[in-house]
């Protein structure tokens, strides 16, 4: 199925590992023109490298800390000179924060900080562009509602949702479309962090219906539809990718 992709923009924050490296090769595979921003200057040098190899269109790429004061203004100012425009804004960065039930200040504010603030600021400083066009499509990479202990990140990736759906409804007029995607148990260094192999093989199959955890690929694959034409009438949602684990209904 051709996704209409092709010659379009994007800008993808946390891009240089995991979820955000596999949106950014798909993305790059299916003709996006990708400016992928992350810390790790080696990783960023060596995803246009693997997307030189598979016949992508190489990324930009830009090494800047999101928590960085000036992140946002300097973000937008790299994409709309690097790319001249930006069509579409994928705001993944973000880093998992287990608390204490009595966490220390600070975490909250760097949990706020890197996985709200930033995110809502830098798509404020693009939404003139977009609005002026006409057309955009933004997509915030979320977490899980149901976390039984506190993780100030979750927290905060749900603030997201929240606000993206309000967003949805202002921006709709404007041809732009907001919605969320959020991951499972996804196998990622961050994940193997918390499961080990034996631990992953005895739980999976007790607590996903598909039996094991999902690849970033997976999200990947998701990512990329929502945010193409093909996906024009989708807004205000959000997507799980999660092999079914999830025990809500709605």
């Amino acid at each position: 199925m051709d996704l209409y992709l092709n010659k379009k923009t994007a800008v993808v924050t946390g891009a240089s590992q995991g979820l955000g490296r596999a949106i950014t090769q798909t993305l790059a595979t299916e003709g996006v023109k990708v400016l992928a921003v992350a810390r790790n200057e080696g990783l960023l040098k060596s995803l246009q490298d693997e997307v030189a190899t598979t016949g992508g269109v190489v990324p930009e790429i830009m090494i800047h800390d999101l928590l960085a004061p000036d992140a946002p203004q300097r973000i937008a100012t790299a994409a709309l000179s690097a790319l001249s425009h930006v069509d579409i804004l994928i705001n993944n960065a973000g880093r998992s924060r287990p608390l204490d039930i009595v966490g220390a200040d600070e975490e909250w504010q760097q949990a706020l900080l890197l996985d709200f603030d930033r995110h809502r600021q830098l798509t404020q400083q693009l939404l003139p562009h977009m609005v002026d066009r006409r057309q955009g499509s933004i997509l915030n990479v979320t977490s899980t509602y149901e976390l039984r202990s506190i993780n100030a990140s979750a927290v905060f990736k749900a603030s997201m949702t929240v606000w993206a759906k309000q967003l949805a409804a202002q921006l709709g007029p404007h041809g732009i479309t907001v919605n969320c995607l959020q991951p499972g148990l996804i196998d990622t260094a961050n994940i193997r962090r918390v499961f080990t192999d034996e631990e992953r093989k005895a739980y999976a199959p007790q607590a996903i219906p598909l039996g094991d955890f999902g690849t970033p690929q997976d999200v990947a694959n998701m990512a990329t539809f929502i945010v193409s034409p093909r996906a024009r009438y989708i807004t205000g949602t959000v997507a799980a990718v999660d092999g079914g684990l999830r025990h809500y209904a709605f």
